[in-house]
């Protein structure tokens, strides 16, 4: 967190970018960002994504910019991002921070691989984030596993 605090990275103050009226201390006024599909309440859809034989993994800029674009198709609200890229090998790991939750990103230049990793609540579709990525990656192969965190019972 440290680390963080230093770039300027860290909120000093608790964001209010989903409230939609002025704060209110009642919890009949809060608003649930849990979604409902298929008869299942749930916190936010998980998603793991694994590009294989993909290009273009050593360029923190346009992999920033790329996954900004892949919040905002889905639907999503960006708060701030940050990039490192790694040497000799080139790698770059990331995230881009969402009212939402997250997309975050780590890649092997030297294997022509990434893992992504896109967790969304709300009214958001972090699938819709997929084609956007692979627009700038050019996976030969994506692997996609889904999981819906947070389920209520």
């Amino acid at each position: 967190m440290n680390a963080l605090a230093q770039l300027g990275m860290v909120s000093e103050l608790p964001s209010n970018i989903q409230m939609s009226s002025a704060p209110s201390s009642s919890d009949e006024d809060r608003k649930d960002y849990f979604v409902e599909r298929d008869g299942m309440k749930f916190a936010g859809t998980h998603l793991l994504v694994d590009l294989w034989e993909a290009r273009n993994l050593d360029d923190p800029e346009q992999i920033d910019r790329t996954l900004c674009e892949a919040a905002v198709t889905a639907g999503a609200t960006i708060l701030h991002s940050h990039f490192h890229h790694f040497t000799p090998n080139g790698g770059v790991s990331g995230v881009v921070v969402l009212a939402e939750s997250h997309i975050s990103i780590h890649t092997w230049p030297e294997r022509n691989f990434a893992a992504v990793d896109i967790f969304m609540c709300g009214a958001c579709d972090p699938h819709l984030a997929i084609p956007v990525m692979q627009r700038l990656f050019q996976a030969g192969r994506v692997v996609v596993d889904e999981q819906r965190r947070g389920r209520v019972a």
